[in-house]
């Protein structure tokens, strides 16, 4: 082989130039145990999985998830000229298994929805709706009055209406000489 002279970024790393017939003997020779490792793992996996086996291993995973811990509601909150109002979708739960509460600032909703069939883990094809406790809070962008406020529940919707307190007003008070 001929002497090549070195580049300055080849002296400077002290790498050396490959040429293309060198990289693609390197290249076959570092792939080719890479592939069979893979490949050997992805048999060993296909032959060691059952659906019986994933499902115990998902159930396992939606209980170490689930310690106890409620769901979230997703909510929209928006504003009229007059009202806040919060809608949120709660299917499947009834008026009085609710519990909405305003303190100060922030509006909290709780509840349960109870599944009434009772069905085995393992009869699961697919488990996605939520069951049990959940709950929300937001706090509020203005103030309101709470003595005042409305909810309602009309085909699995709630609806929070929150009269906006009117801070504008001033009132003058007199003040008194002693």
């Amino acid at each position: 082989m001929a002497k090549v002279k070195r580049s300055f970024l080849e002296k400077l790393t002290g790498s050396r130039r490959i040429e293309t017939e060198d990289f693609s003997e390197e290249k076959e020779s570092f792939i080719q145990p890479i592939n069979n490792i893979y490949e050997e793992e992805e048999t060993e996996m296909i032959l060691n999985s059952s659906p019986k086996k994933n499902m115990q291993i998902q159930q396992e995973e939606n209980l170490l998830s689930a310690d106890n811990s409620e769901g979230q509601l997703t909510i929209d909150v928006y504003q009229t000229d007059n009202d806040i109002v919060i809608k949120s979708t709660i299917a499947g739960v009834k008026p009085e298994d609710l519990d909405v509460s305003i303190n100060n600032d922030m509006v909290s909703i709780r509840g349960e929805r109870k599944n009434e069939e009772q069905v085995h883990e393992e009869n699961y094809y697919y488990q996605e709706c939520y069951w049990g406790n959940f709950s929300r809070s937001v706090i509020l962008p203005v103030d309101v009055l709470a003595e005042k406020a409305e909810a309602s529940m009309k085909n699995g919707i709630l609806t929070i209406r929150l009269p906006k307190a009117d801070n504008t007003k001033t009132k003058k008070i007199q003040v008194r000489g002693f």
